[in-house]
């Protein structure tokens, strides 16, 4: 009946970068980039303080081994030993009762002194090849705002594929609203790509 979901092998290492999860220690470099307004401009999340970091480093802690809808893998991405920006796979969707989920949802977050380096792509690879490995997993997706260029790009080079466009559905930090660009990523595409 499909894949079974296990524990995900971590960390893992590319060829520039090891992913691994959260620690404690991670706090001061994760507030350093997730308190800058730039940053933060198109994530779901304002510019953080120290509260707003403190429930982020709680969430992200706890990260460590989804396996129902909902939970979610955090990962830090370091480069020669300095953390320069996070992953998450959040497991979204199952199709059934008792059944494992089938669709997850990827994120990204990195410092902008480490941009233009292919960072976020090369880890990013390593957790979309870690989610269809590890989780029965039908799709991946995306969710962003469609003024983040850099982000849809980002998708664009996994693969993935702009499914939707939804117009003022979220909320923005002034008041107003926010479009919302999907990408999806099939199982079978993954694959492909990889044959």
């Amino acid at each position: 009946m499909g894949i079974p979901v296990v524990t995900p092998p971590l960390p893992l290492r590319t060829e520039r970068l090891v992913l691994r999860t959260v620690r404690p220690g991670d706090r001061a470099a994760i507030g350093a980039y997730c308190a800058d307004p730039e940053v933060t401009r198109y994530l779901p999340f304002p510019a953080l303080d120290e509260e707003g970091l403190d429930g982020r480093m709680e969430r992200m802690l706890g990260g460590t081994a989804p396996a129902e809808v909902g939970e979610m893998l955090s990962l830090a991405v370091e480069h020669e030993g300095t953390l320069v920006g996070d992953l998450m796979l959040r497991l979204s969707a199952a199709h059934g009762p008792d059944l494992p989920p089938s669709i997850a949802e990827l994120g990204w977050v990195f410092a902008p002194s480490y941009a233009g380096r292919g960072f976020a792509t090369e880890a990013a690879r390593a957790l979309v090849d870690l989610a269809f490995t590890a989780y029965p997993l039908h799709r991946l997706i995306a969710q962003l705002d469609p003024r983040n260029t850099a982000s849809a790009r980002l998708c664009e080079r996994l693969g993935m594929t702009h499914e939707a466009h939804t117009r003022e559905d979220y909320p923005d930090r002034d008041g107003g609203w926010s479009d919302t660009a999907v990408y999806g990523l099939l199982r079978r595409e993954w694959e492909a790509a990889r044959a």
